[in-house]
């Protein structure tokens, strides 16, 4: 299992993005919660709210997980980080494997 984690503009990306990665059964799982963020772009130091959105997913959906992130998200250079998960436990890998396909 993976968890893939994207910054969003506002919950309404993120919830667009969960609903693609959803049904296209790339993801058994979305969850989305509100955070600030402060990083350097274009040389300025920004200060902003966004939203953070985790996929969970299986290692062999990476690439298109971020093929749809990469085409459908309003960023031009979004964060798609994918974390190992070392342990899951077996009915939520039972579900999860009917969920994603």
């Amino acid at each position: 299992m993976v968890f893939v984690y994207t910054t969003c503009v506002d919950k309404n990306e993120a919830e667009t993005l969960g609903k693609l990665i959803i049904d296209k059964k790339l993801g058994a799982c979305v969850d989305y919660w509100p955070i600030n963020s402060m990083y350097n772009w274009k040389g300025a130091l920004r200060h902003l709210s966004q939203v953070m959105l985790s996929i969970a997913t299986f290692e062999n959906h990476l690439e298109d997980v971020n093929d749809l992130i990469s085409k459908h998200h309003s960023y031009s250079v979004p964060m798609i980080a994918g974390v190992d998960v070392r342990r899951i436990n077996r009915a939520y890998r039972e579900w999860m494997m009917a969920e994603v396909v």
